[in-house]
């Protein structure tokens, strides 16, 4: 792959990032008390998605200077919820397509560099 075009995928994908953490931090935390599993009105969903949320946003940062971890930190929990949300009888979180974009543009760049 042309460096141009890494560089280019590169910065899409921290654009990407940067977009989230700064739209979704404030939903996180304002949604009362974030830690899960504390709040016993949340529910089996709820817990799901607000342990996911810390391991994408460490995954989104992350992936600024590491792209392979913080793509396997975005990639990996999502899948989970994805694969949990439908069998709990939640359905599937579309907006949530967008890390996972940014999670595999971090594993394009982390295995095509040659550093």
């Amino acid at each position: 792959m042309k460096p141009k075009k890494l560089k280019t995928i590169k910065w899409v994908a921290r654009i990407i990032a940067l977009l989230i953490i700064i739209g979704g931090l404030p939903f996180y935390f304002g949604y009362g008390n974030p830690l899960p599993f504390i709040n016993q009105e949340y529910t089996l969903y709820d817990n799901l998605w607000l342990t996911i949320f810390p391991l994408m946003f460490i995954g989104l940062l992350l992936g600024w200077k590491y792209e392979k971890i913080g793509g396997y930190l975005i990639i990996i929990p999502l899948c989970v919820g994805f694969i949990i949300s439908p069998i709990i009888g939640e359905g599937f979180s579309v907006h949530m397509i967008f890390p996972l974009i940014a999670g595999f543009l971090y594993l394009i760049v982390g295995y095509k560099n040659k550093k």
